[in-house]
């Protein structure tokens, strides 16, 4: 019987622990872990913006624009208070309820299933973009430009435009290498291990959960998004 190595107390140990086991990540992809790690310092950002979007809401001497006014959408003459903004949200979490069903369905290597499932949750992406784009070009004809707003606080457009335009970015990404994935499902690609971009172990189909962990990760980034600039 082996014996087990006596670790030094306190801060020491644990490092030297960690820095020596090489059970902790044994057997995870490196894909999958670089993920993780890039989701971290993304939080970080998000939480950046966050929080200087409640500093300016709280310290500007001037009224801030009210949203169920701002993000109206008319609908047979009648403005509908933050419909647009309903809409795009009910997309984007319906979206990673098929992006969840494609890691499955990939993790069993059915093919078939998967591509339609990775296709519709770029599909609801781009569906989304293009309503963010539409809410921008609302904003920009109401007058609204990153140094200035007829609505309120000049605050307001420049922290709008920056968070929503980063996490547009984000989505746009997103849609991008759920249809280069897709594609490589429907060729067979992560059976045969072709060389290639964005290939994984034969047999393998663990990109798709690494693209996933992004997807759900943007998806709860709108969560905060929705609940501070929509709701606040």
């Amino acid at each position: 019987m082996a014996e087990t190595a006596e670790l030094a107390p306190g801060l020491k140990g644990l490092t030297s622990d960690w820095g020596s086991d090489q059970r902790a990540f044994k057997n995870v992809p490196w894909g999958k872990a670089m993920m993780w790690i890039f989701l971290l310092s993304d939080t970080f950002i998000f939480s950046c913006f966050l929080v200087s979007y409640m500093t300016v809401r709280m310290s500007t001497t001037v009224e801030w624009p009210n949203p169920s006014e701002v993000f109206a959408l008319q609908v047979f003459g009648v403005d509908v208070p933050l419909l647009l903004i309903a809409i795009m949200t009910f997309i984007l979490i319906t979206s990673s309820g098929t992006m969840a069903m494609a890691v499955k369905f990939g993790y069993e290597k059915n093919k078939k299933a998967t591509f339609w499932l990775i296709m519709v949750t770029a599909l609801f992406g781009a569906m989304f973009v293009g309503m963010q784009a539409f809410e921008w070009t609302k904003l920009i004809i109401d007058g609204v430009r990153p140094w200035g707003n007829p609505m309120g606080a000049p605050q307001f457009g420049s922290v709008f435009f920056m968070v929503t335009g980063f996490h547009g970015t984000h989505v746009s990404i997103g849609v991008i290498f759920l249809v280069i994935i897709a594609v490589k499902v429907r060729r067979g690609r992560f059976d045969d291990e072709t060389p290639g971009f964005m290939t994984g172990r034969k047999g393998r189909y663990e990109i798709v959960e690494t693209m996933g962990l992004y997807w759900h990760f943007v998806d709860l980034v709108w969560v905060f998004i929705f609940a501070f600039f929509y709701l606040w």
